[in-house]
């Protein structure tokens, strides 16, 4: 499939602020802000990233509002030059550095709106990421909710019947099915986000002492507006984009150059290597069935460390927090602005 994946989507005409100019910080100071944006990671002991389509162009899948995004370039009756396919596409050195630093313990968590897959590819681990907008690589059972890896990219979006049953056996995140119809699991306009996904993106981004954004303008909802949730607990807001974001005013620091430079620079700084993007390491590339299931047992882990969080920031309980409304979104959120 072309990653112009927003080819299959239903018609919306609620895209947002699109083809606004990008902007570049000197070289001297990306250097300096990066060494600032190293130090908060160093000194917080709950990051969490926010990953939008800008931290897959290098990789040749454009964005979509970009100067030469998908919908900047739509609008004007064009199609954009960069367009490699998903199955040609491989993790850019963003994707390999952002799992460099969750095997280093730098990062707890990764919150993506990214549907391309290159967060998996890259060989990191399912227990660390959200996808609140799906997978390309992933078919999903309608009936037992578990999640498996393709060998290649889906030929459909919105969650359509792929004609294929399911066949997992039991592990440790599911019952046996073999009963049910797999379908993609990439989201369309009116769909409801992934409930696991987003109340592990909603728990993280909360308890997160810092939230730092790669490549998006931060205009879809909800996803956009998580990275604040640590704000009145005290936590910071870093934004990496090139272009203006609704949200550049609340950020503790802004950075203005290509996210590839400045994830290189911030794990030199650290002194974490970043390796080199792996076949081996690829889940696509394995000839037996591989599970991409969050496990439950995980989730209710990260559900007891929200707790105590809870109660250790306003001193009350979540039931009480939650009727205040100052912590989580409903999970049936959907991914119009």
């Amino acid at each position: 499939m072309s990653s112009n994946y927003a080819d299959g989507l239903s018609p919306y005409e609620n895209k947002g602020i699109l083809g606004l100019p990008e902007s570049f910080d000197s070289d001297d100071s990306v250097s300096k802000k990066c060494d600032e944006l190293a130090n908060y990671i160093k000194n917080s002991k709950h990051v969490v990233f926010h990953t939008g389509a800008g931290i897959s162009t290098s990789a040749g899948i454009p964005d979509f509002r970009g100067p030469k995004g998908v919908w900047t370039l739509e609008k004007k009756g064009e199609v954009p030059k960069l367009n490699t396919s998903f199955d040609k596409a491989t993790p850019t050195k963003t994707h390999m550095a952002l799992r460099a630093l969750v095997e280093a313990g730098y990062v707890q968590y990764i919150v993506s709106q990214n549907i391309d897959g290159l967060h998996l590819r890259s060989g990191l681990n399912r227990r660390y990421i959200s996808e609140l907008h799906g997978n390309i690589f992933i078919e999903q059972c309608h009936t037992c909710g578990r999640q498996f890896v393709r060998s290649t990219s889906v030929e459909s979006v919105g969650q359509k019947s792929l004609g294929i049953r399911c066949t997992s056996t039991a592990s440790d995140v599911g019952r046996a099915c073999r009963s049910g119809s797999l379908h993609d699991n990439v989201l369309d306009w009116e769909h409801d986000l992934p409930p696991k996904d987003l109340d592990m993106a909603i728990m993280h981004s909360t308890m997160a002492d810092l939230n730092i954004t790669l490549g998006t303008t931060l205009q879809i909802v909800p996803s956009g507006n998580l990275p604040l949730k640590n704000i009145k607990g005290g936590g910071k807001l870093v934004i990496c984009n090139l272009q203006p974001t609704k949200h550049d005013s609340k950020a503790h620091l802004v950075i203005s150059s290509y996210v590839d430079a400045i994830l290189s620079k911030v794990c030199k700084c650290l002194g974490v290597e970043i390796s080199e993007y792996a076949e081996s390491s690829d889940p696509t590339t394995h000839s037996s069935l591989v599970e991409w299931t969050i496990p439950l047992n995980h989730v209710n882990t990260i559900k007891r460390q929200f707790r105590a969080h809870l109660k250790e920031t306003v001193g009350c309980s979540p039931k009480r927090k939650k009727a205040r409304g100052a912590v989580t979104a409903p999970a049936s959120s959907k991914i119009n602005d």
